[in-house]
């Protein structure tokens, strides 16, 4: 019995206890509540200020103002864009007449959209330029609804940057850039943009890779991300965990979940300022076609890894060639700059402004060389070069080496798009047993062999004569618009 009364005694006690921690804890949170209420996080974020692994809230409110939605009008006539019962009927019988237009043309307004984000108070707005490529009007909204009219201040369509300006704005929230070098591969990074018109849509990821290369043009050097983008989010800003912007969304994988890329924020910062002060993005130019090294080159070439590039043609009256770079060099240095591949030379030199002596280190037939070379303005991609006068056709077989060629003459110039080759002969059959078979396409143009120019036919069979069994091959080769150096064993 005292033990019964003993037990209720202590449970009671007991009770009491935890009544009163739990009335301490609430009255401590209380108060760190009333102590954060209203609370503003000023200035950048940093991964100190919340703790990212409970919730990304803080760094969302504080850069999401500065996200905006763009969309686009574009007017075109006839079928353009039309696939509805009206296309369908245009499509079979031809255009149908418009009410009170006698001529039968058909006008629709073709909407799109995208996303951006506001650098400058007064109304800046970077995106993407196939966002606003080409469009008749352009509405930008922010996340407070507000809509503002926007016009292009400037576009760069080789790196996909564009930067518009809101008519009538000022004291706009902003966002600032960060540091893309910096990043580094598994770091989280947030996408907050438009996809498929869902308004500030925040997805979170990691950076999967970086310096990626993806067909886009000369200067792919993306930034992969796990972090959910798709149609919509072009234009829309990458953030690190300091809010910072290091990234412009710019491309889904659409044969894969979970890939995105992202224009590096210091290749975007370069292309605003050029585009804020000018419009217009003006671009050094070398005048040289590089190669990838492959482990086969390197040795053939008899270098001491695959770090640099391989030129594998010199453009006539480039700087390069005024600076004394030839075909067959390997650029291991620009500016002091040390080249971990030849994806590095196009992004690099753009970057330099034109008339700038730059310095080369080269390696020139086993010896390392010095050059000056003065940059020049990259002209239109559709300048060519000198066409000479060909030569008879007079196809020929090489039996060391299984294949039959022809001279290059300006009838085959034109058939293979090779207007700016001066000099070769033209691979037009290949035998099954041909030693060059991996390495050699129908309508190659051979210009060098073992680094001897090929003026014609007999000029090639001089050089082939002189091979034995066991020798190493290497060929500069012409191919549909590209030079490469293939290196073969006989």
């Amino acid at each position: 019995m005292a033990f019964s009364d003993n037990s209720r005694g202590v449970g009671t006690w007991a009770a009491v206890l935890v009544l009163v921690l739990v009335a301490a804890v609430a009255c401590g949170a209380a108060s760190a509540r009333d102590k954060n209420k209203g609370k503003k996080h000023d200035g950048p974020l940093s991964p100190t200020t919340y703790d990212p692994q409970i919730s990304l809230s803080p760094l969302v409110d504080k850069v999401s103002p500065a996200v905006v939605n763009i969309r686009t009008k574009t007017t075109v006539r006839g079928m353009q864009g039309m696939m509805g019962p009206e296309g369908l009927f245009e499509f079979f019988f031809g255009n149908r007449p418009r009410r009170g237009d006698p001529f039968g043309r058909t006008e629709r307004t073709l909407q799109a959209a995208g996303s951006g984000f506001i650098i400058d108070s007064d109304g800046l707005v970077v995106t993407n330029h196939h966002v606003i490529k080409d469009v008749d009007e352009i509405e930008v909204q922010l996340a407070d609804d507000r809509i503002f009219i926007a016009k292009v201040v400037g576009s760069d369509q080789r790196t996909d940057v564009a930067l518009l300006r809101l008519d009538k704005a000022s004291g706009l929230p902003t966002v600032e850039f960060g540091d893309s070098d910096a990043l580094k591969v598994g770091d989280r990074v947030v996408a907050i943009g438009n996809p498929f018109g869902l308004d500030h849509t925040v997805t979170a990821g990691i950076v999967s890779a970086k310096e990626r290369v993806i067909g886009a043009g000369p200067y792919d050097d993306f930034i992969q991300t796990d972090a959910s983008i798709n149609p919509g989010n072009s234009g829309g800003p990458l953030f690190n965990l300091s809010g910072q912007v290091i990234g412009i969304n710019t491309a889904v994988n659409r044969n894969a979940e979970g890939i995105g890329f992202a224009i590096p924020s210091g290749l975007a910062r370069d292309m605003i300022e050029a585009l804020k002060n000018g419009g217009t993005v003006v671009r050094g130019w070398l005048g040289v076609v590089p190669q990838p090294l492959t482990d086969e080159l390197a040795q053939v070439l008899g270098l001491p890894d695959k770090g640099g590039a391989l030129v594998a043609n010199v453009q006539a009256d480039s700087p390069a060639q005024e600076g004394g770079l030839k075909a067959g060099d390997v650029i291991v240095k620009i500016d002091g700059k040390k080249l971990k591949n030849s994806r590095e030379i196009y992004p690099l030199i753009a970057g330099f402004k034109p008339g700038k002596t730059v310095s080369f280190s080269v390696i020139r037939d086993g010896k390392r060389k010095r050059l000056k070379v003065k940059i020049g303005k990259r002209p239109d991609d559709d300048e060519a070069g000198d066409s000479p006068t060909g030569k008879k056709s007079t196809v020929t077989q090489t039996p060391k080496l299984g294949i039959q060629i022809d001279d290059l003459n300006d009838n085959l110039r034109r058939r293979l798009g090779a207007d700016d080759v001066a000099h070769g002969v033209v691979v037009t059959e290949i035998e099954m047993d041909s030693p060059l078979r991996k390495v050699v396409r129908k309508g190659d143009v051979i210009t060098e062999v073992n680094r001897d120019p090929v003026g014609d036919v007999a000029s090639f069979r001089e050089i082939v004569t002189k091979l034995d069994s066991g020798d190493d091959l290497l060929l500069l080769i012409y191919r549909r618009g590209a030079w490469i150096y293939q290196v073969v064993r006989l």
